[in-house]
Order: structure tokens, then C-alpha cells, then sequence
């Protein structure tokens, strides 16, 4: 089968490359910078916000991988009309959804992020689900996985819950603490990825599938695990009266030493529960999951073998 996968520099469609080969696909990565693509793989460059080399990456695909996000802030030299990461998020979906029902691309495969059952979405989930809409309204056959959480050495949400912890000797958690979510370890997203090229789903089956761990923590618990598992002593307490989220986010960014563009928006979800609607993905996609220590004893340890770990 002929594969695509956009955002292949990332750290989700870096690992699906070596996975998916293992398969015996003919892979195709498609990329803004080829200098940033980190693995073996025949490259197509492009961008999918302006379009540029969508034709030509997606010549004879029949799957395409969208792992496409655009929180951070637009490439240098763009022109000054950006109006932020959702309209770039929307353009890059509209022009991809119309290449790849040009190209007669048989399935799109989407990662994005669940949907708030009791709220509505913050601004990146809200996005998020924009996005997968276009895409599943461009080919028959596509197919949307959600997820919270990713837990991985190279997961920017969980570097940044990691730099927290290892840079503050107080943790001091605003209201959001008490949200419960399903974290989800990385080696299980790429396993749900890579079944999800070949999956042929029940008759009548919702093709948003969310994908999520064993375990069911609130944002509190799990800050108290990484940190269990860093081996530190840092007292976690609650901030009442709340600061402002544009406080905490620029505060937290400066500490991790993170982009806020992309720390901003993440935060922003962290507003309500986010937990799956359905708990059957794995098992449709015979995957079996990690529960959650497992996860990010895993996530650690290959951390430090490429960059030493202060707390530890």
C-alpha cells in the first residue's frame, strides 16, 4: 500500500515511519523543511497551509496520515494576514481534503483531540474538530482518532508537564487540577495509527474513534505520578483563589521553557473533563494498551538516553 504522512518531522509521524514499514509500505513523507525530518524516508516537500506540493505528494497515495498542527507561530517570512492557528489549522485541512479527493485517496487517517462531553471545546480543540470534520467529509473511507494526553519522551505536552515539575519546588495547581483525563501512551497511539490504514470498520460505525489509556486520573494525579516517578519531593497545592489563565500560561511557558503560543491554548483545554466517548477502539484495532506508569516510566527512560534528566 501506498502510504503518505504529513508531519513526518513531528514526533508521532516519526515514529509511524519505521512502524509502518515494517508492514511493507511504500511510504512518502511529506514536510515544510527537509532538514527538521529526522528519518529514512523519500520526501515530498510542501506546505499544506498555502497548498504548495500537495499535488505532487499525494500522486498515487492511497492513504494519507494528517499529523498536522499549527499552534505555533506562522514560519518566518509569511505575510501579515495570519489570523491565528485555527484559520491556518482550517486552511491547511481545506486545501489537503481537496488534493486528496483529486488524487483519489481511498482513507484519510486524522489525529486529533477528544471533544468535551459537559462544555464547549476550548479555541485548539475547537480547531481540532474543524479540522477533522473537513477531513472526514473528503474521502468515504477517512477515519479521525482523538486522544488526550500523549505520553512520550518527545511529546511537547508531556515535556512540558516534566519541565514543570523538575523546575518548581512548589506545584501550585490552579482549579483545572480536578479534571479527570485518559493519557495515553505513545507506542499505543502509533499501534492505533498504524491499524487504523487497513481497519474496515463495522457497517454504520462512528469514524471518530478516541483513543485513550487504561487509566482514568485528574490532571493533579497525574502531575503527582510524573513526579513519583522523577523520584522528587515536590508538594503539590491548590491556588485559590484561580489567577488568570493569561498569567499561569505565560508563567508556566517561561518556567519550561516553552513557546506560549502552544502552552496558551493547551491550558485552555484544561477547563473541563476530557475523557473518551467510547472505550473500544483499542480492542476494535486489536491493540493492546500500557497502563499509565508504564507509560511514563517508558517516556522517561528514553528521555534520558538522549538528554540527562535534572531531577534524576
Amino acid at each position: 500500500m501506498r502510504i503518505l504522512i504529513t508531519g513526518v518531522s513531528g514526533f508521532v509521524g516519526s515514529r509511524l515511519v519505521p512502524r509502518l514499514r515494517r508492514e511493507g509500505h511504500e511510504l512518502r513523507g511529506f514536510a515544510r523543511d527537509a532538514g527538521r525530518v529526522e528519518v529514512d524516508v523519500p520526501l515530498a516537500l510542501g506546505d499544506a497551509v498555502t497548498g504548495e506540493g500537495l499535488d505532487a505528494a499525494l500522486a498515487g497515495i492511497d492513504v494519507a496520515y494528517y499529523l498536522i498542527h499549527s499552534m505555533e507561530p506562522p514560519p518566518e517570512g509569511a505575510d501579515g494576514t495570519d489570523a491565528g492557528f485555527p484559520a491556518r489549522e482550517l486552511a491547511a485541512a481545506e486545501r489537503f481534503a481537496d488534493a486528496a479527493r483529486a488524487a483519489g485517496v481511498r482513507r484519510i487517517v486524522y489525529l486529533g483531540g477528544f471533544v468535551p462531553a459537559d462544555a464547549p471545546p476550548s479555541p485548539h480543540l475547537s480547531s481540532r474538530l474543524a479540522v477533522e470534520r473537513v477531513l472526514l467529509d473528503a474521502v468515504p473511507d477517512a477515519i479521525a482518532l482523538r486522544a488526550s494526553i500523549v505520553i512520550g519522551a518527545r511529546s511537547r505536552s508531556f515535556r512540558f508537564l516534566v519541565r514543570l515539575i523538575e523546575r518548581l519546588p512548589v506545584l501550585a495547581l490552579p482549579a483545572w487540577r480536578d479534571h479527570r483525563t485518559q493519557p495515553v501512551d505513545e507506542r499505543d497511539v502509533v499501534e492505533l495509527l498504524a491499524a487504523a490504514a487497513t481497519a474496515r470498520l463495522p457497517s454504520g460505525r462512528e469514524r471518530s474513534l478516541d483513543v485513550a489509556g487504561p487509566d482514568v486520573v485528574t490532571y493533579r494525579e497525574l502531575i503527582e505520578r510524573i513526579r513519583d516517578l522523577l523520584m522528587l519531593d515536590r508538594p503539590v497545592v491548590a491556588l485559590d483563589p484561580p489567577a488568570p489563565l493569561s498569567v499561569t500560561s505565560r508563567l508556566a511557558a517561561a518556567i519550561a521553557g516553552e513557546q506560549h503560543a502552544l502552552v496558551g491554548p493547551l491550558m485552555a483545554g484544561l477547563g473541563t473533563d476530557l475523557l473518551p466517548r467510547g472505550g473500544d477502539t483499542a480492542e476494535l484495532l486489536g491493540v493492546r494498551l500500557h497502563r499509565l506508569d508504564a507509560a511514563i516510566e517508558h517516556a522517561l527512560a528514553e528521555w534520558e538516553r538522549d538528554e540527562p534528566l535534572a531531577a534524576r
